[in-house]
């Protein structure tokens, strides 16, 4: 870092594109402001990949020397500072750097102004100096340094259960003594992807983590020979595997992230039960490897300009990480490609959230997402000495699956699931009490332990084992952070807008199953990108301990007819067709990007929720004439919800409403019910502005590969449809109830003069009242 302006040598022009749907953009400016101290700093790169920067930050929009902080030689187009900033007003600018005569090489860029405030959290980053400075020479350095290795095995002597200890050796450890070395996977027959081998390919690469990695580590803390010397044996065999064969990352990429993480646990761990011949004939190995998902990361998918990668971007944590730590210090390039990663985590991450803590993809691939960031953050805090977690996002995302993957929900998430039809999995609550320990949060405590105890006997299922060790897990979770006492949920807001990625959640009641209610309502900027789906303007609904508007079908496998022809696209959601047609949920990225939707409004009052989803961009991609699609959702008395669709067309379309249920409903003529085990719920059409719906109950998926869906269980949907007309206005009402309670709300409209008056109420009384303006 510098004070005073850099020289400038003979200049380049400095291209300043204009960032896409699908890129990176200019942060922080007046449209895009800091939400951290210091700010998140990124721009759209040079053409040239070499290309290196410098960037000064001001509080004179001239940049005077005395009032201008310059940082230079910067190897990425995104960077945050090692300190905070004052609060004020702040102008920043960047240009190309030649760092052969350390000047200036191009013109600077526009200038861009932010605002500090002393209320934004602080999270700086420590400089690539730093940083080197701190990281441990010694080995092991993943996890555990030498010396917290000698104090481990210490306690571990005097309490053999010291952690959790004793659960890890005899379920994570002793299996793998006497087991066979697993073979190098072969590929598919004719090189053409066949589900069953793959997922086998997979689970016996994950396995091949748990032998070297949990051998190793109780071989080195019990002192025992036996055990290093098994760990040492597969170590070597999985070595010799064929870097370029079916478990390179070009042929199968889920299979070489695993050898990459068990390579560097390995070389790690018996870096010291190696001989140099074999430390050397790994170390090549792993460094091969890990230059080739680094190859893919940087150069290749380019995710610090075009960030919506969920596979690459995953990368970063649970391979690059690992891998880079292991080798730092022995590899220049390992170590470059660590400070990429940190300063990537540190600025750009996460591309699917925003402060607020959601995350765009769904419930499930946060659980994903965050079970290697997790990890990764866990092995730079302890290598490093820097807390990702200080950031925000970090600070508040145990809040998103608490609000939108309760405990006792099954159906009730968006986005791809791949443990749909399934309570919660035990990972999502491993990732919550994370956070727990981060932020000292109580009620992610409970939800972890709830979440457990819904959850006891599936550790062994393939969502569960085939991704991650939950007794390692635990481990190391109760070694590096605090236990924290759990506090019940009764006391929390009972609604939760996750405004950056558009998703709204209401919690009624979470701590008594028979009393809970869940309600999620999606618009969503993000659109259809990566695993999410057609769904603006969708909701979902559980209560009284059941699913009811529920995500129908099944994650068979991605790309599947079911997957693409069905849970992807809008005609599975509680939502709305229009002229037959849904929103655009297919693979142009671009187009899913811009398949998206908005939250134009909420509104909270003690008993009332009202939410305003604007989906027009998502019908008009696929619907030239739509003009505007909105729903707006009032949840009244903590009971009831009346849900508005308003639709606009340039020419009369039909309007499809959509709600899914697990069985049969019963339909009348302007209603529907359904009875489940243990609640139900009722949807009546109260007014239609186009004419009275057409209700028909429909069972199954129409058009989807019936080899897919054998052994499985058929959903059922309502489909309502209403008149062709350039203009419709539909109003529904949905009353969840238990069956030992049922429910009614009783209606009337009022439509004499220039609006049409809609009133609603419960037997005690307690009235709304809608009101619709007329058009004439």
């Amino acid at each position: 870092m510098r004070h005073s302006a850099p020289a400038i040598v003979k200049q380049t022009h400095l291209d300043e594109p204009r960032p896409g749907s699908l890129t990176i953009d200019y942060v922080p400016s007046e449209q895009r402001p800091a939400r951290e101290n210091p700010p998140r700093f990124s721009w759209l790169p040079d053409i040239d990949d070499g290309a290196r920067y410098v960037l000064r930050i001001s509080t004179d929009p001239v940049f005077t020397d005395s009032k201008t902080q310059t940082y230079e030689n910067l190897a990425w187009n995104f960077f945050t500072p090692n300190e905070v900033l004052p609060a004020g007003r702040y102008y920043w600018s960047y240009a190309l750097w030649d760092p052969v005569s350390r000047a200036c090489s191009s013109n600077w860029s526009i200038v861009r102004s932010f605002e500090i405030n002393d209320a934004l959290p602080r999270a700086p980053l420590p400089d690539r100096k730093t940083r080197h400075g701190a990281a441990g020479t010694g080995h092991p350095r993943l996890w555990l340094n030498p010396d917290k290795l000698k104090s481990f095995a210490s306690a571990v002597a005097d309490d053999p259960n010291h952690c959790g200890w004793s659960d890890f050796l005899s379920k994570s450890v002793e299996p793998w003594i006497e087991r066979p070395i697993i073979a190098e996977p072969q590929p598919y027959p004719d090189n053409v992807r066949v589900a069953s081998l793959w997922r086998q390919m997979y689970i016996d690469c994950q396995e091949v983590i748990y032998a070297i990695r949990h051998l190793a580590i109780a071989g080195r803390v019990l002192g025992r020979s036996d055990l290093l010397d098994a760990s040492r044996a597969w170590l070597l065999a999985v070595a010799a595997w064929d870097p370029q064969g079916p478990t390179s990352r070009a042929y199968n990429d889920e299979a070489a992230f695993r050898i990459v993480v068990a390579l560097a646990w390995g070389y790690d761990w018996l870096y010291d039960h190696l001989s140099e011949e074999e430390r050397s004939t790994v170390r090549a190995v792993l460094l091969r490897r890990t230059r080739e998902v680094a190859d893919h990361v940087i150069a290749h998918a380019r995710i610090h300009v075009f960030p919506y990668d969920s596979h690459a971007v995953r990368s970063l944590s649970a391979v690059l990480t690992p891998a880079c730590i292991a080798l730092q210090g022995e590899s220049d390039e390992a170590t470059e490609w660590l400070d990429y990663t940190v300063e990537f985590l540190a600025t750009l991450y996460s591309p699917w959230a925003g402060t607020e803590g959601g995350w765009a993809e769904g419930p499930h691939y946060w659980m994903t997402g965050m079970a290697y960031l997790i990890e990764a953050a866990n092995l730079i805090r302890s290598h490093l000495g820097f807390d990702l977690y200080q950031r925000p996002f970090f600070q508040n995302t145990g809040s998103f699956p608490l609000y939108t993957k309760a405990p006792g929900t099954r159906r009730a998430g968006f986005g791809d699931d791949s443990t749909l039809g399934d309570l919660p999995g035990l990972k999502v609550g491993y990732n919550v009490r994370q956070f727990a320990g981060v932020t000292g949060n109580g009620h992610y405590q409970w939800y972890f332990e709830r979440i457990k105890a819904d959850a006891a006997g599936t550790e062994m299922a393939f969502y569960n084992y085939g991704w991650w060790d939950l007794n390692f897990d635990d481990l190391v979770y109760r070694h590096d952070f605090p236990e924290v006492q759990a506090i019940s949920p009764e006391d929390l807001p009972a609604v939760a807008c996750f405004s950056d990625i558009g998703w709204v959640a209401v919690q009624r009641h979470m701590e008594d199953p028979d009393r809970h209610l869940q309600f999620v309502f999606k618009s969503s900027p993000y659109g259809s990108l990566s695993h999410s789906h057609g769904d603006q303007n969708a909701f979902l609904l559980y209560a009284y301990g059941e699913d009811l508007a529920i995500q129908s079908g099944y994650y068979v496998a991605f790309g599947s007819s079911m997957h693409r022809d069905w849970r992807r696209q809008t005609r599975s959601k509680n939502a709305v067709l229009i002229g037959g047609k849904g929103q655009y949920a297919d693979k142009d990225k671009a187009l899913a990007r811009r398949a998206a939707g908005r939250i134009v409004e909420t509104e909270e009052k003690p008993g009332y929720l009202r939410i305003l989803g604007d989906a027009t961009a998502a019908y008009q991609l696929v619907n030239p004439l739509v003009q505007k699609v909105e729903r707006e959702v009032h949840f009244v008395n903590d009971s009831y919800f009346v849900i508005v669709d308003q639709v606009e067309c340039l020419e009369a379309q039909e309007l499809q409403w959509l709600c899914h249920i697990m069985g049969a409903p019963q339909v009348g003529r302007s209603s529907f019910r359904y009875k489940g085990q243990k609640a139900g719920f009722y949807g009546q059409f109260v007014f239609s502005s186009a004419g009275a719906p057409q209700i028909v109950a429909v069972e199954g998926f129409p058009d989807i590969d019936p080899a897919e869906l054998e052994g499985l269980e058929r959903h059922h949907h309502v489909r309502a449809t209403a008149p062709a007309s350039t203009s419709h206005s539909l109003v529904t009402l949905l009353v969840p109830y238990s069956l030992k309670e049922p429910k009614r709300i009783f209606s009337f409209i009022d439509d004499q003069g220039f609006s049409t008056d809609i009133y609603f109420t419960d037997v005690d009384d307690q009235r709304f009242k809608l009101t619709l303006p007329k058009k004439f």
